[in-house]
């Protein structure tokens, strides 16, 4: 085929998107092979895809796509989540945007519309991650809230229950008065807000005296049940069995005393709120008090505040401040920074509530969860998230499951008219279980919440395998426990941890074996990429401009395991370029004639080095895998390729111009080629393809694709070959560099000498010659007079420049050089001379500076001579 002048990203991705799956390339049945698996961390199917989602889908691909090529059996099984919160949300406001209340509405027409909903926007994200080339058996695709996969969920509830680990009780609870449902610990982000400190004057029933009580919220003092003090306290001693009045509306309260006081914070005293603050309802548990909560389920302030009933919590709080200093009842009033709650879905601030919730225990789920990465059965990577996995772990708390939601997996549970319950999966079983238990079966109706979304995708690497229902099918057994999970280090608890409890609990199996735990993306400036700082770019507009391929390797030059990439447009400019670099070196190759002569032996040479360098490549590229250091495997065949094959390989065997190659070299480049692209498919997997198929490889059939094709295994390789060869590389760079410096054309030939050496440079005679355009090659055993020397490695080299060059302008050149390397031997040496240096460090380390040192002396004695030969 012929190759266009420059490569069209767009054309190829649809064309060979299409192909791969017409020839279900990303399908994967039960084998013979090795099986390597991964999950998608399904998105929210109210998503679109961000730049996280590109990271976290690329590094995937890449690694089944390698995994494929690897031979392996690579099974990706892509999908969403209901994401009950942030769904019911969009649902919610769609529906007041048509002048519907949620209230208006039951249940099932709620979720009607509901579905309706999920089936027009629902697969907006996975047809997206097609364009970034996802190879994800499509086939498989799930849905949170399918049939299958819902049964699963209370098959589970109903399992925890009967193993005893679920209850239900009136807790405090984290509330949510936007989404109007309780949350998870986990489901709430701390961030530090600018408030006031008020100080209020709280009367002593019978007395004109008052105390003086700091709250951030004098919006809850109508719910107010005591003020407590600590025992020991002598400035309160006075007060001890006394009783206060509630301000504006003068409840009396009692004032108790407790040594959870804190005697040094605010004023000493402590406003005992029990229905709105965790701590305070452990106070009034403790010291039986009584319980007014005075908000409603959407933050506004009901009957039992007296005043201000129905307003908000906040709008109450400024017109509480207002009332308190009518009738001065405020001291005073301070700026004041404090840790508020937020919720994760809504940005809501949290209210803590007591509420009637279910709850699952989790201490014992926990252990073998937390010994799984413990000793390493699991991987965290990179290993800096143990630390805060196993403290997490350590110190969970019971787990908040059921949420005020219609949209999610409702839970299980009966009641009769009585208001007892029963756990059951359908209506009939829980009629049967009460009448089983002499209770009344009149009235049954199902509990009206759903379960946490986080309680069904804890079941996601087994639900898709139909593993809960059906463990002894023979997908769930070939696929599970899956390989890679590559997610985000912020759900490390709230799904990695749930996913490894119920994996084990099910299976006594962990999930999978590694857990790839990306960093954030973040803008130049460091701040994390979201649409309301609008510092995020749209990827399906980076894909348009840079091409795909440009995009992925923008994005993974930049992105080591757990660190986050500070994204910058041109990361993908460089992608691009990168792709462009390769387009053009196989235009180059693809223009040449070829004739029947043999290969030369400086072809031959070049290819033997090539040939060695490759790899050596390929064994650090596939110890950069093997350790999930996806950026260093790029970056590693990133260079190999722009630099040993572009720029030396080519160089080296190309023929003059217009002239033909030999046909041996050419098959021998072609060959080198299709590694090359082999090597860079998981990265570039469009390019690659569409280079690929060209004829210059021979004839393909329809399923002989790169995507598919065998990855390069590594051959023994001569590292005595590649070092002769860089310093080969060393003599032409430095060669160049002389002439540049010294403003000299590169079309001047100029002579060159080489001392005596152990390397054999007489047989890469004819390689120097061409690439440093040497006029004439010598090699002496005697220092050459009058000429610019160098070193390569340990090998003495003259450039002799005659008229070539201004010797005042060298001499002030050589001056300057023998300054800095004197400067830096200084530095070196003071490295050396210090003993705590030459005593921690690692002996490579110390040995890499004694180089450095070895190094710079011998530059200066070269370079002194030359000093002197100049006169």
């Amino acid at each position: 085929m012929s190759i266009a002048k420059t490569y069209n990203p767009k054309e190829a991705e649809e064309k060979w998107y299409s192909y791969w799956m017409e020839n279900g390339f990303f399908r994967s049945t039960p084998d013979e092979r090795e099986p390597y698996t991964i999950v998608m961390p399904p998105p929210n199917v109210t998503g679109v895809l961000h730049m996280g989602h590109m990271l976290n889908n690329t590094i995937q691909d890449v690694l089944i796509r390698r995994a494929r090529m690897l031979g392996k059996n690579a099974c990706w099984v892509p999908g969403t989540d209901h994401a009950s919160i942030a769904t019911e949300t969009k649902v919610v406001a769609l529906l007041k945007e048509k002048g519907i209340d949620k209230k208006d509405l039951s249940r099932e027409d709620f979720l009607t519309h509901a579905w309706e909903w999920k089936e027009k926007y629902g697969g907006i994200i996975l047809k997206q991650l097609e364009k970034l080339g996802a190879s994800c058996d499509w086939e498989r695709t799930k849905f949170t809230m399918d049939p299958d996969l819902s049964e699963a969920v209370i098959d589970t509830f109903i399992r925890f229950y009967k193993e005893g680990y679920i209850y239900r009780g009136v807790r405090m609870v984290n509330w949510d008065p936007q989404g109007k449902t309780a949350l998870s610990d986990e489901e709430v982000i701390r961030k530090e807000v600018n408030q006031k400190l008020y100080y209020i004057r709280y009367k002593i029933s019978g007395s004109d005296e008052y105390i003086i009580i700091a709250t951030t919220r004098p919006e809850t003092i109508m719910a107010d049940s005591a003020i407590c003090i600590n025992p020991n306290d002598p400035r309160y001693t006075h007060l001890k069995g006394k009783k206060v009045l509630v301000p504006l509306i003068d409840r009396e309260i009692p004032i108790i005393e407790d040594e959870y006081v804190d005697i040094e914070f605010g004023t000493g005293c402590l406003k005992v709120t029990p229905a709105h603050d965790l701590n305070d309802y452990e106070l009034g548990q403790k010291h039986n008090l009584e319980i007014l909560d005075i908000l409603n389920d959407d933050g506004t302030l009901n009957e039992k505040a007296q005043i201000l009933i129905g307003e908000d919590r906040f709008i109450a709080r400024k017109k509480i401040a207002k009332l308190l200093e009518e009738v001065e009842q405020i001291e005073k009033i301070e700026d004041y920074k404090s840790q508020v709650g937020f919720s994760e879905r809504t940005d809501a601030v949290i209210e803590p509530k007591l509420s009637m919730q279910w709850f699952c225990k989790m201490e014992t789920l926990a252990k073998p969860a937390l010994e799984y990465v413990e000793n390493g059965t699991i991987k965290l990577i990179p290993e800096k998230f143990f630390a805060s996995y196993k403290h997490w772990m350590e110190n969970v708390k019971d787990w908040c499951i059921s949420r005020q939601l219609w949209w999610g997996q409702r839970i299980p549970a009966w009641y009769n008219e009585k208001n007892e319950w029963v756990v059951a999966k359908t209506e009939e079983e829980a009629r049967a279980t009460f009448l089983a238990e002499g209770k009344s079966a009149a009235g049954l109706r199902q509990e009206d919440d759903v379960l946490d979304t986080w309680f069904s995708s804890g079941l996601w690497p087994m639900s898709v395998f139909d593993g809960v229902r059906n463990p002894e099918n023979e997908e769930f057994k070939y696929y599970y426990p899956t390989n890679d999970l590559v997610t985000a280090p912020e759900i490390l608890f709230f799904w990695i941890a749930r996913m490894i409890i119920m994996g084990h609990d099910y299976t006594q199996k962990p999930p999978f074996k590694n857990v790839y735990l990306t960093g954030i993306v973040r803008d130049k400036l460091g701040r994390k990429m979201s649409k309301s700082l609008g510092n995020s770019p749209d990827p399906i507009d980076l894909m348009e401009q840079y091409g795909t391929d440009g995009v992925r390797v923008g994005m993974l030059l930049s992105s080591p395991a757990g660190n986050d990439l500070m994204f910058d447009v041109s990361y993908c400019e460089q992608g691009r370029n990168f792709a462009n670099k390769i387009w053009n070196a196989f235009r180059l190759v693809k223009g040449w004639e070829t004739t029947d002569s043999p290969a030369t032996e400086a072809q031959k040479n070049a290819a033997t080095w090539f040939d060695n360098r490759f790899n050596q490549a390929l064994v650090e590229i596939n110890e950069h895998f093997d350790n999930y250091r996806l950026s260093d495997a790029l970056m590693t065949t990133y260079k190999l390729i722009w630099d040993d094959f572009c720029a030396w390989y080519l160089e080296l065997v190309k023929p003059a111009y217009q002239a033909p190659i030999e046909k041996e070299t050419l098959d021998t480049v072609a060959g080198f080629f299709q590694k090359i692209l082999k090597l860079a498919h998981p990265f570039m997997p469009f390019l690659t393809e569409e280079l690929w198929h060209d004829e210059i490889f021979g004839e393909r059939d329809a399923k002989d694709c790169v995507i598919v094709a065998e990855y390069p295994s590594v051959a023994p390789f001569d590292e005595k070959i590649i070092k002769e060869f860089d310093s080969v590389k060393q003599i032409i760079s430095e060669v160049r560099s002389i002439r540049n410096s010294k403003g000299i054309s590169p079309k001047i030939e100029l002579p060159l000498a080489i001392s005596t050496s152990d390397i054999n440079f007489a047989k890469y005679q004819d390689s120097i010659v061409k690439l440093a355009n040497i006029s004439d090659l010598s090699f002496v055993q005697d220092k050459i007079q009058g000429a610019v020397s160098f070193l390569a490695g340990k090998t003495e080299c003259y450039v002799q420049l005659e008229n070539n060059v201004d010797a005042e302008a060298e001499h002030e050149r050589i001056s300057k050089e023998i300054e800095y390397l004197k400067g830096f031997l200084i530095s070196v040496d003071k490295k050396l001379a210090n003993e705590r240096f030459v005593q921690n460090a690692k002996p490579e380390v110390v040995a890499n500076e004694q180089n450095k040192k070895a190094d710079a002396e011998a530059k200066i004695k070269i370079l002194e001579e030359s000093l002197s030969n100049l006169g």
